[in-house]
């Protein structure tokens, strides 16, 4: 069995990658009303700076900056995935590790978080949300993708 190891830093910024465990799944640009309100709730339960967002078909982006003395970023996302996935009333078929897990079957079980390092990691990060549209090839420009957070977040907070 794999061993995972997460850096957490307290009050840190992360940049994660959430996924469908179906490639090519659509569910969450179809619900995404529902995952905002999932997202939503979330946060007012336990606080995080958004910095950036983008949802795509099968996956998601986000930047988050956790409060001071809080690296519990694997909470948050069990909750949001949790409600979401309740929401949709979803039901899959599920192997025995699954079901003994408590897997529904809809998302990765794990998902990907990298730590930022600076003012310049953050940029590229927040430059990769706003690009994932296109190299996806999903939209032709990058402001053309609706659900991104990204082209607000730089007018309105700039980052260096």
């Amino acid at each position: 069995m794999t061993a995972y190891r997460r850096l957490r830093i307290p009050g840190g910024t992360y940049y994660f990658t959430v996924r469908l465990a179906r490639r090519g799944g659509t569910e969450l640009t179809d619900h995404v009303d529902l995952l905002r309100a999932a997202y939503g709730i979330t946060c007012r339960e336990r606080p995080f700076r958004t910095r950036a967002i983008v949802v795509l078909p099968d996956h998601l982006h986000a930047i988050w900056t956790l409060p001071p003395g809080d690296a519990d970023f694997s909470t948050r996302w069990r909750l949001i995935k949790t409600r979401f996935t309740r929401g949709l009333g979803w039901k899959a078929p599920r192997g025995a590790s699954q079901a003994h897990k408590g897997d529904c079957g809809l998302w990765q079980r794990r998902f990907w978080e990298h730590a930022i390092r600076d003012g310049a990691d953050l940029r590229l990060h927040m430059d990769k949300c706003r690009d994932d549209p296109v190299r996806h090839g999903l939209v032709a420009r990058a402001r053309d993708w609706p659900l991104s957070s990204v082209h607000r977040v730089r007018r309105a907070d700039p980052v260096g």
